[in-house]
């Protein structure tokens, strides 16, 4: 297991140094969430406050295990010497290309995944993500959970719900939903995705009042499966935006009905960010505030978000993160390590 440097345990970016003390100090109770830069890809953790913790997808494979080394400044800033649950939305390279960099880093106990891969072309980049991931599971030593649609999975004070999983979606309303949905009459012209995308592990996470929904990739058909003609799901306090702002995700039938306060996205400058999202989830009933991993540079001046919560601006990249800090009241506050600022929302 390589040990990372005193410098990545001090900074999730290189020639960033964000010290624990620049951040809110997290209260005994607190959630604590990092949206790790992974140029792109998604890498969020999740640590409860006993330690208890989930890693949602794990970043692209090369770089000189870049994506990994980001993860786990993060675990270091976060306390934890160890990874509970690494949940895989799809095999796509971008999400689970990072997994055997990550577990000659840091224990892992369980993958969570969505079973068997449907992207199956001989040679192509998604079968050999899936083929180094059976290769890591085929050491015997750990644990692995082909979850299922309604499936719930307690994580220490956290539960995780399936929304979606291996191309289903759950039937049954969840606390919080079960009212017809107006957003299904808005007419969209958005493409199908028949990928590994909409096969996604989606997950609604429940931590004391506070509501989280993270879809992975998950594509607008298979959103309206839960959606339409009745939301099943509710309304959620924090949406982590799916497919890192592409198209084909990410109708009006989810974001305008699940009324999030605040969507972070985990875009790339170049990947994902697309003026339609944008517009969207800026536009959607009850959002405060759109944060981004990166400046869109499709959105331009008039579609990305304020300044001010953009993690990495224009210009050289510098792998700043976003961290929120929840209490189990339904409070949070949001953090961007690349300006400094902080925003708090109080309990809905």
């Amino acid at each position: 297991m390589r040990v990372p440097s005193l410098a990545l345990t001090l900074a999730l970016g290189a020639g960033v140094a964000v010290l624990p003390s620049q951040l809110r100090a997290a209260d005994k109770g607190d959630l604590q969430i990092y949206f790790v830069d992974v140029e792109g890809g998604q890498a969020t953790l999740f640590v409860t406050p006993d330690k208890h913790s989930l890693l949602v997808d794990t970043g692209w494979p090369g770089n000189d295990g870049r994506d990994a080394d980001r993860i786990i400044a993060a675990t270091k800033l976060a306390g934890i010497n160890r990874i509970d649950y690494v949940l895989l939305t799809h095999y796509h390279d971008d999400h689970a290309g990072g997994v055997p960099q990550l577990v000659d880093r840091i224990p892992v106990g369980t993958f969570l995944d969505h079973g068997e891969n449907i992207d199956t072309k001989p040679g192509g980049p998604t079968m050999k993500i899936w083929d180094a991931y059976q290769k890591v599971l085929a050491t015997g030593k750990y644990k692995r959970i082909s979850a299922k649609a309604g499936d719930v999975f307690p994580i220490g004070s956290m539960k995780a719900t399936v929304i979606s999983s291996d191309g289903n979606a759950i039937d049954h309303n969840l606390p919080g939903g079960g009212e017809n949905n107006q957003y299904c009459d808005i007419a969209e012209n958005k493409p199908n995705d028949r990928s590994e995308n909409s096969h996604s592990l989606g997950v609604l996470i429940n931590f004391g009042k506070l509501k989280i929904l993270d879809l992975g990739d998950l594509t607008w058909e298979k959103e309206h499966m839960f959606m339409c003609p009745v939301n099943r799901i509710g309304t959620v306090d924090l949406l982590v935006v799916s497919h890192h702002g592409f198209r084909p995700s990410s109708s009006h039938a989810l974001i305008d009905a699940i009324h999030p306060r605040v969507a972070i996205m985990d875009n790339g400058a170049t990947k994902g960010g697309n003026i339609p999202v944008l517009d969207t989830i800026r536009q959607s009933p009850s959002l405060e505030t759109l944060w981004q991993l990166h400046y869109s540079e499709e959105g331009g001046a008039e579609h990305n978000t304020a300044a001010e919560y953009i993690a990495n601006p224009q210009g050289p990249d510098q792998g700043n993160y976003i961290v929120v800090k929840a209490s189990p009241k339904g409070s949070f506050t949001v953090f961007n390590s690349g300006n400094k600022q902080s925003k708090t929302y109080a309990a809905r």
